[in-house]
């Protein structure tokens, strides 16, 4: 067994931010050094890296570690982790996970009372609050096993993510590719046909435009989709958006900045331990989102499991 580690391992991602990472951490990490935070610095050089390295981090004993990116950064770190737990039998409740937020939502920090800004976080990383996350296994087509930090979609949320990370990958990193992708998907979102269960009864079954889960209540910078989750409270939150006209859709949007969207009469919201939505067509096996990040197809199941995982938060006054 590796000998346990006390330092911080780093998990630095350049090209998050729309590039300005070290913009942002050269002068973190040297306020790290100031406050005697001891840490290990890695950047990733490809997609997925993240993952790897947090699985190579806790397979050789750090059991404290620190993404610096965005909502992308930390569904890795949380994939590498949590997949080598499964897999070495390890309890998650072993480590402590935290993030430098330099992406360009920066969701996933929002429920744990953190700040978006770098520096004030590396002060909160040094006093070493923690609480414990709900750990949130997911099952996907063809036997793929993911994990989710925050937020996850099927339909629309799915196809604006798939394209705004097709844009980045072609080189463009401008805060508006995330505007411009709602905007196009809103105009040609398509409903696929699908049964959703949630611990193991059937809530809906018919056509869908869009299908949320919530570990996490806040997405797409701020926005409160799931708005009753609660990443703590042992229970998974989704809504159910069947399919409607455009006009009705318009009347809903209010809710995703106002918190209201459990209080919806044409959107369903459920909350429970186990959530499944199995395709009930072939051309209805559409793609899944987690966290921002494009994972796999239908038909797919959320569980959380038992156990739970420690994550930094800002202690209220």
């Amino acid at each position: 067994m590796a000998r346990i580690r006390e330092e911080w391992y780093i998990i630095v991602n350049p090209h998050a931010g729309s590039g300005k990472t070290m913009r942002y951490w050269v002068p973190a990490e040297a306020r790290l050094k100031e406050l005697g935070v001891p840490y290990n610095t890695v950047y990733t050089t490809h997609k997925r890296h993240a993952a790897e390295l947090s699985a190579l981090a806790a397979r050789t004993g750090y059991r404290k570690i620190m993404a610096v990116g965005g909502d992308g950064s930390i569904h890795e770190v949380f994939e590498g982790v949590l997949g080598w737990c499964e897999t070495s039998g390890t309890d998650p409740s072993e480590f402590y996970l935290a993030v430098a937020p330099i992406g360009s939502g920066n969701d996933w920090i929002k429920s744990f009372g953190l700040p978006k800004d770098v520096m004030k976080m590396i002060d909160i990383l040094a006093k070493g609050t923690f609480v414990q996350e709900d750990v949130v296994r997911v099952s996907l087509s063809g036997g793929k096993v993911s994990y989710m930090a925050n937020i996850g979609g099927i339909g629309f949320d799915s196809h604006v993510c798939e394209q705004v990370n097709a844009q980045k990958e072609r080189g463009k990193r401008s805060s508006r590719i995330y505007l411009s992708s709602l905007l196009y998907n809103f105009a040609h979102a398509k409903p696929f046909n699908a049964v959703f269960y949630r611990d193991d009864e059937q809530i809906y079954s018919g056509s869908v435009l869009d299908i949320a889960f919530g570990n996490g209540s806040y997405c797409g910078g701020g926005m409160q989709q799931c708005n009753l989750a609660n990443p703590s409270d042992g229970i998974l939150d989704a809504i159910i958006l069947p399919k409607m006209s455009i006009g009705q859709i318009l009347t809903q949007a209010p809710r995703l900045l106002t918190g209201t969207v459990d209080k919806s009469d044409k959107i369903i919201y459920v909350r429970g331990r186990n959530f499944k939505v199995v395709p009930l067509d072939a051309d209805s096996a559409d793609i899944v989102e987690l966290d921002g990040e494009i994972v796999g197809n239908l038909p797919v199941e959320l569980q959380v499991l038992p156990k739970k995982i420690n994550v930094l938060c800002n202690p209220k006054p």
